[in-house]
């Protein structure tokens, strides 16, 4: 970029864009617009309805040094600082997972599994989540029904800290109980602040580590590993199902995330473990994604 130009918003976009394809950067126009976005203060859509607004000198080094991090594999997210999952904005970093966007499926199951298809009610239900990571999971849900009491647990102290941060930013701490504790640890359930729950939710650790290699760069170097492998892939899945028969009350409801290909073996130990009514639910690309039993 010529530093006696006079770039425009537009322009710079179309630039950053070509140049980031060329470089073979994943979504090479969304990150060129997320970071040029995060640089002037605006959202997508504000820079496109100030397409001719100048871009100054301080402003153009900050975005050539975020581009070069890019250029580098660092996930936009990362860069930036947050991420939006289900319209709320999410501080994130290296310590926690970077929310997905199939992941907010699973907050949808979980209130539709509670029978709580109105957002914003007054139902009341105590809620834990297994693994909360950047406590996006847990939050969102605090944050949509009010009278919700919702415990999160991570064994990351790290990511706790992330997800004290985001309630915080949400304004949910008075619904929020955090907990560091391990699903594997003989006295789990001893540490959570209630016996009985109405729904556990989790997006656990559940990629092989045989796949770890084959995951994308940006992915195996800046994401933590613990967050996304185990040995197998599904011994999260054993340890939740094994416990939530006495952490459930009568009825209550398990909701998990899948590897695309755990629908039959998740199902299993669903089943194995007393639960009934065990329904999979597909993703945006037609992928076994969602999960839920009720407790006999």
């Amino acid at each position: 970029m010529n530093e006696l130009k006079e770039w425009h918003v537009v322009e710079l976009l179309k630039t950053t864009t070509g140049f980031f394809t060329k470089k073979n950067v994943a979504e090479p126009r969304i990150s060129s617009e997320l970071l040029l976005g995060h640089v002037l203060s605006l959202s997508r859509l504000q820079l496109y309805l100030h397409h001719d607004r100048p871009v100054y000198q301080e402003e153009l080094d900050r975005f050539r040094k975020l581009c070069r991090q890019r250029l580098d594999g660092r996930p936009v997210q990362y860069i930036i600082g947050e991420q939006y999952f289900y319209g709320l904005r999410f501080i994130v970093d290296e310590r926690v997972l970077i929310p997905r966007p199939e992941t907010e499926l699973l907050v949808e199951y979980a209130f539709d599994s509670l029978g709580i298809p109105d957002r914003g009610s007054s139902a009341e239900a105590n809620v834990l989540d297994i693994g909360t990571g950047s406590g996006c999971i847990a939050i969102t849900m605090a944050k949509l029904c009010p009278a919700f009491n919702v415990t999160a647990v991570d064994c990351s102290l790290e990511a706790l800290s992330v997800a004290r941060e985001n309630a915080a930013r949400q304004a949910v701490e008075s619904q929020m109980t955090f907990i560091h504790a391990d699903m594997f640890d003989e006295h789990f359930a001893s540490r959570l602040p209630e016996s009985r729950y109405d729904l556990i939710v989790s997006n656990p650790p559940y990629i092989p580590r045989a796949e770890w290699e084959g995951l994308q760069r940006e992915v195996r170097q800046y994401e933590p590993e613990s967050a996304l492998t185990t040995p197998e892939g599904t011994e999260c899945y054993r340890a939740i199902s094994s416990l939530a028969p006495s952490l459930l009350v009568p009825g209550g409801k398990l909701c998990f995330e899948l590897h695309a290909d755990g629908a039959a073996v998740v199902s299993e130990l669903l089943a194995f473990n007393g639960f009934t009514e065990i329904t999979v639910s597909k993703d945006y690309s037609g992928l076994d994604r969602i999960i839920s039993g009720s407790l006999a």
